[in-house]
């Protein structure tokens, strides 16, 4: 009946329901329809009419279709659904499938073309899993099935979901599977689930059942909006499949199997035992409000070093871009592109004044910047430092010239240095200190504490002034409670980790000057050198930047952002490139070098 599906199965039964498009059950039987099979049966209840009509004859010349009629579908489970067809199945082998599942055309070929007659496809668990789970030994024996009311998110390493796609002999039917059931339903009614039966007979001394993992073969059973969400996604192809990812902001996650070089973190840090830490406070700090602005502040300026009245704590700094910009940012405002979009995408279009390098590294320094806005009448600048996509820094040094000369000028100057603690000289290179803020009043400083502390999760970013008005006036644009207990508590002990923090920024250094060797050998590629976590690649050869980030995602599930379509680019064939732990940058190393 899918009831979590809503409106989707208000007039329709679940397998009735598109994936890109193509109803489920269209999808099923033309997979089955490939497959050499004396029939397929099909126990209908809810919509059930509806269903047949919409099956209709469409399949008749490769399929032999006949209907099962559960008529007190409302009342009963799977079990009794299964038992009105056990005829059939005490008459030949028998795959059982369910009809809520999206999966690739090899899951059939995988289970038909093993020897063994009686098997369970299943899959590592994974953390969007849920339902009935089991363990297997060494030679793939069941040795138990985990209903939900037993399942222990302390043992899931030994956990495999069953796919619910089986293959039973006529004999384990005969001899097993259905005498069991029999007994089973006459003890505890109709109202029940045919994987416990299963369960039942694992814990015969004879193994009779065994498990086949599928390995990174796709599937997804789909039981309510998201799961049909996701399976839209992992189940489209190409351009369609990649934007559908780029839409989703993040949240990959949900995808356990996708390798984001996307979105840019620390990949050393924070160390495990910090969060251990977080684990073991992870109660209290659920169940219980974070505080307000007055104390977040406090802790940020801790955490930076800095007078509390010269920070305000966001939810991400994508929250306090919004804040500054929409509010503040008024008249010309001054941006050197390719750049982080989320800024001029806050601005008034018609006030942007564009700079873009006149290089194929987009590379600038303080003077070249200094020399194209100094007639450009500007009421702001903004500048991302070191700059993304680009790569490109300005070392602090010169970086205090164009301070003093935004100061001169009355421009204010806004500096995004969420990356600076990549740089060569790593977090000696930050403006965030009181000396700078004080004596430099019209110097806004963001930083994101997500990308450089590696906790994107919790949603983190500041913004700092010496001019303590504009702080107090952004403290009262934001909600009070506008950062929770998690990031909270974060700050609160930071401190204790911040020399390990340092250690991690150099083991990243050293990684990044590995990884662009590495990258720069790959012969389609121009690797732009960058002082921050990502690089900025122009591809030369044999694809476009759509075709390669397309490619990357169907072949090997590795996600790369595609800069063709980001202002300045023109539509050349640029990508930026995370970097990442060394292991996950050979993976990645492995397939452009195969490509």
């Amino acid at each position: 009946m899918g009831r979590r599906l809503g409106e989707l199965t208000k007039n329709n039964t679940k397998c009735m329901v598109e994936v890109n498009g193509i109803p489920l059950i269209d999808r099923l039987l033309s997979q089955l329809s490939a497959l050499e099979l004396s029939r397929v049966v099909i126990v209908v209840g809810y919509e059930g009419e509806k269903l047949k009509r919409h099956i209709g004859d469409r399949y008749d010349s490769g399929l032999k279709i006949e209907y099962i009629d559960n008529p007190i579908y409302d009342k009963t489970n799977n079990i009794y659904s299964l038992a009105l067809a056990k005829d059939k199945m005490l008459e030949q082998d028998t795959l059982l499938i369910e009809s809520d599942l999206i999966f690739e055309d090899n899951m059939f070929r995988l289970i038909l073309d093993n020897p063994y007659p009686n098997l369970a496809l299943v899959a590592k668990y994974e953390p969007w899993m849920d339902g009935t789970m089991v363990r297997i030994d060494e030679n793939c024996n069941i040795l138990d099935f985990v209903p939900k009311h037993l399942f222990n998110y302390n043992e899931t390493d030994s956990y495999y979901k069953t796919v619910n796609i089986y293959k039973f002999s006529k004999d384990f039917s005969a001899n097993v599977y259905i005498p069991f059931m029999e007994a089973y339903t006459r003890a505890l009614g109709n109202n029940e689930y045919y994987e416990q039966v299963l369960r039942v007979i694992t814990f015969l001394d004879k193994l009779e059942l065994k498990a086949l993992p599928i390995g990174d073969e796709r599937w997804y059973e789909i039981d309510d909006v998201q799961d049909l969400d996701i399976a839209e996604t992992i189940f489209a192809e190409g351009k369609e499949q990649l934007g559908k990812y780029m839409k989703r902001f993040g949240g990959y996650w949900r995808f356990p199997k996708v390798l984001d070089f996307c979105y840019l973190v620390n990949p050393y840090f924070p160390p495990q035992k910090m969060r251990c830490e977080l684990r073991a406070n992870f109660d209290k700090l659920l169940t219980e409000y974070p505080s307000g602005m007055a104390v977040n502040s406090l802790l940020a300026g801790k955490y930076f070093g800095i007078n509390r009245a010269h920070v305000c704590v966001g939810n991400g700094a994508a929250e306090l871009i919004k804040a500054y910009i929409e509010k503040y940012a008024q008249g010309k405002t001054g941006v050197v592109y390719p750049t982080f979009e989320e800024y001029p995408n806050r601005a008034v279009a018609d006030n942007l004044v564009k700079f873009i390098p006149g290089n194929k590294d987009f590379s600038y320094t303080a003077r070249d910047i200094i020399e194209f806005f100094t007639d450009k009448g500007l009421s702001t600048l903004l500048l991302i430092n070191p700059d993304n996509p680009s790569g490109n820094y300005i070392p602090k040094c010169d970086l205090l010239e164009l301070i003093a000369w935004t100061k001169a000028q009355c421009i204010t100057l806004l500096v995004d240095e969420s990356f600076v603690d990549f740089t060569t000289g790593g977090a000696e290179n930050t403006l965030l200190r009181d000396e700078v803020l004080a004596a430099n009043t019209h110097l806004v400083v963001v930083k994101s504490i997500s990308k450089s502390y590696g906790v994107p999760g919790l949603r983190l970013g500041v913004i700092a002034s010496g001019n303590k008005d504009l702080i107090s006036s952004l403290k009262k644009e934001v909600a009070i409670w506008n950062i929770n207990s998690f990031a909270e508590y974060y700050m609160q002990i930071f401190g204790k980790y911040e020399s390990e923090y340092h250690v991690a920024c150099k083991k990243f250094v050293e990684e990044r000057t590995r990884f662009y060797k590495e990258l720069c050998s790959v012969p389609y590629l121009r690797v732009i050198p960058s002082q921050a976590n990502y690089f900025l690649c122009e591809i030369t050869d044999k694809y476009t930047s759509s075709e390669l980030a397309e490619t990357l995602l169907s072949r090997y599930n590795i996600l790369i952002k595609d800069c063709g379509s980001k202002s300045a680019f023109a539509g050349s064939n640029y990508i930026r490139i995370a970097v990442r732990d060394q292991a996950d940058n050979d993976m990645l190393l492995a397939a452009l070098k195969t490509l």
